[in-house]
């Protein structure tokens, strides 16, 4: 990252976020990861990164805000890049308050923890100095199957979940600070992120390991919900762009222009899975998809307008859908110990509304 050498990323352990450190990292930069470590939040998703001399894993809540004060002193980054969220449709169709406490209350303290600490840097970091709230395409609601086009940064919020709304709402904070404040703030919208690492109650690894299991492969309604489909390393590499070059009060979409449906999308991985593990007894694996009844509000399409971080910034994803998941598929063959140790822990992938893509 060109002239920031500190950064702090919230979240650190989650799926997205962990991919986010690993790259800081290994480039060198000093990361401090803040990260609540609850249930999706795992030290073994940092990799190599987790004992490197250049990275410090800090065990926080975002809504402390005496925690936060303390650790922007002593670590004093240059970026923020907070990616810290609940992120599941159906867990905040469970417990939608949950949703608020984290994404809504703890945006608005790390916020008022940061801007406390950038005020008082001398005025060459102040000015440089850079906080990248990252948020979702799900924020603009739906697309129906017949809608042309995609979401732009202009178009208007429209959450339709609970997790929508809680990130819409801290969308609106994010957008306050920097007007009221002065904070020097910049958002992104994100697409369907998936890849290694990600917790297995998402869309892509459920398909997988239940292929792998030879368990129904649970897709919701008629399976014809389109989302576009970003491979996590292009993600991170898009959000190094924004807080590198973006415009402070800049918003930006960030989508690969992989839309298709969930149904497909899970054919997709079965055939992978038919070709990784030929001797399997389930094959063809796509035999044990499932048809499940549709969850609560569940958005038909998602599309984004992505043109303005490839304009200005230069970004573009570099792998296509085909290739990602193929490394994805392979590296959860390859590393069950990573999702067995979550299941031992007693988490379970699979949720009361069914399992989707949220």
């Amino acid at each position: 990252m060109m002239g920031l050498e500190r950064v702090l990323v919230t979240g650190g352990a989650g799926f997205i976020g962990s991919c986010m450190v690993r790259r800081l990292v290994a480039a060198g930069r000093r990361v401090v990861t803040v990260d609540l470590l609850t249930y999706a939040g795992r030290p073994a998703s940092l990799g190599s990164a987790l004992d490197a001399p250049n990275h410090a894993l800090e065990r926080a809540d975002i809504r402390d805000g005496a925690a936060m004060r303390r650790i922007l002193a002593e670590g004093r980054p240059e970026a923020v890049i907070h990616l810290a969220a609940e992120s599941h449709v159906d867990r905040s169709i469970d417990a939608p308050m949950d949703f608020v406490t984290t994404n809504v209350e703890g945006t608005a303290a790390l916020l008022a923890a940061t801007t406390g600490y950038w005020r008082d840097l001398p005025a060459p970091e102040r000015e440089a100095f850079r906080f990248l709230h990252v948020s979702t395409d799900e924020v603009y609601g739906s697309l129906g199957d017949g809608d042309a086009g995609a979401f732009t940064e202009a178009s208007p919020c429209r959450p339709n979940s609970p997790y929508a709304a809680s990130k819409a709402a801290s969308d609106h904070f994010a957008r306050a600070w920097h007007r009221t404040f002065g904070l020097p703030v910049l958002t992104s919208h994100g697409s369907n992120s998936y890849g290694p690492r990600q917790m297995p109650e998402k869309l892509v690894p459920v398909a997988i390991l239940a292929a792998l299991e030879g368990r129904p492969i649970p897709v919701y309604g008629d399976g014809r919900h389109v989302r576009d489909w970003l491979f996590v390393e292009d993600h991170v590499h898009a959000l190094e762009s924004i807080v590198e070059r973006g415009e402070p009060g800049g918003v930006y979409n960030v989508g690969a222009g992989a839309g298709t449906t969930n149904l497909d999308l899970v054919r997709a991985i079965c055939a992978r899975m038919d070709e990784l593990v030929p001797d399997s007894p389930w094959c063809p694996h796509a035999d044990l998809v499932t048809l499940v009844p549709d969850r609560p509000g569940h958005d038909r399409r998602y599309a984004l307008d992505s043109g303005r971080v490839r304009r200005e910034l230069g970004w573009r994803p570099a792998v296509d859908l085909d290739e990602g998941l193929g490394r994805t598929v392979r590296w959860y063959l390859e590393n069950r110990r990573w999702w067995q140790e979550i299941r031992a822990g007693g988490f379970e992938d699979r949720r009361r509304q069914g399992l989707g893509a949220g």
